[in-house]
């Protein structure tokens, strides 16, 4: 038993990092999003390991988490908070394992290659690439293949790609060398979408020189903008939300996330395999803030008391005020996801896609009116 007949799952890659006879590729289908292939079929020995650690497929998460503390947490280093999504503390967290002897498997956007990924950062030096989010789905093969099990680790990532993990690590009685944290997760949108954005900018920018998703330059409650740098002359461009970026418009609008994202993702809110989870703290505590907040939940006792012991501002709130503003339930999946795919896949520029999905979205208002 494989995984060859699994489509539309996570993504996580953690099949093919557990597979002994190192058979298993993840690419990018069709509809822009990772999937397993066994490229070598008749050189899979059955092991099911593959299987076991294969976190679509269960109903249930690899480890049954309970809250132990939910915190308001921001760097002690205005610099580190000032260049972080939200506070900080990911970065915060991830320097004080390091500082303790442990690497960290993060995600670094891959200018030449267009795609986020993992990877191994050892140093400080080399954590820098991590800092800040990245909403497009990341690939994770490069990182994880570089794992020493016997060696310590930070592990960040989506909740499924930590939960499939936590599976790993759980099979090969390995969870004391690791830390896992994730994030609170909207879902992923397809590549596809990243693709044609970022084809409507490089025609003014030229070639793609570095890439921001969080910038807060106009301060952390309009920091949903990207900012990209390119190599001509005119070579920048700041887009937010608040003024109509169409990115952001289309991924929070749930146009084209993943089939998974919402049929299958059981992480939200305070479901979670991490000894860690993180986000940014919205809603009434701290609307006044510009500089950014980090909320942040520990599952663990390990979990927690790393986080303690990192360069962080901490104020201990109760759940409820640290995940406002958190989605509790999957996005509802468009009547027209199949078409939206189909779209992304055409010739058609972001522009013309974003006219038919408002179009699209007249007629879904139009079928729910008259009840079809």
């Amino acid at each position: 038993m494989n995984i060859s007949n699994i489509h539309n799952c996570y993504g996580c890659g953690v099949c093919s990092m557990a597979c002994g006879q190192k058979i298993i590729s993840v690419q990018l289908n069709h509809n822009g999003f990772y999937e397993p292939t066994i490229i070598e079929q008749d050189k899979c020995i059955d092991c099911s390991a593959c299987i076991n650690v294969c976190s679509y497929i269960s109903d249930g998460l690899a480890q049954n988490n309970m809250i132990i503390g939910s915190y308001a947490a921001w760097s002690k280093d205005d610099d580190i908070r000032r260049k972080c999504s939200s506070g900080g503390a990911v970065y915060e967290v991830a320097k004080e394992l390091i500082n303790n002897g442990y690497k960290v498997c993060g995600v670094k956007y891959n200018i030449d290659k267009n795609r986020a990924e993992h990877y191994i950062a050892s140093t400080l030096e080399e954590l820098t690439h991590s800092i800040g989010s990245k909403y497009i789905q990341s690939y994770t093969l490069d990182g994880f293949e570089k794992i020493n099990k016997k060696q310590k680790y930070l592990i960040t990532g989506t909740p499924c790609q930590i939960d499939s993990f936590r599976r790993f690590v759980q099979r090969h009685h390995c969870e004391d060398n690791f830390v896992l944290l994730d994030f609170f997760c909207h879902g992923i949108p397809s590549k596809l979408l990243w693709d044609k954005y970022i084809a409507k900018h490089l025609k003014i920018i030229g070639k793609l020189k570095n890439v921001e998703w969080r910038n807060k330059q106009w301060g952390w409650h309009d920091s949903w903008a990207i900012k990209m740098n390119g190599t001509s002359l005119s070579g920048i461009v700041d887009s937010r939300l608040s003024q109509g970026d169409l990115f952001y418009k289309l991924f929070l609008g749930d146009i084209c996330l993943g089939k998974q994202c919402y049929d299958k993702c059981k992480y939200k809110f305070k479901q979670s395999s991490a000894d860690i989870r993180v986000g940014d703290l919205w809603g009434n505590a701290y609307k006044d803030d510009e500089n950014g907040v980090s909320a942040v939940v520990t599952f663990t006792k390990k979990g927690d008391r790393i986080f303690q012991m990192s360069n962080l501002m901490v104020v201990r709130h109760p759940f409820d005020i640290i995940a406002e503003g958190q989605m509790k339930q999957s996005a509802v999946r468009p009547r027209f996801l199949n078409l939206n795919y189909f779209l992304l896949r055409s010739r058609l520029g972001l522009l013309q896609f974003n006219k038919l999905v408002n179009i699209e979205r007249k007629i879904e208002r139009g079928l729910k009116i008259i009840n079809l």
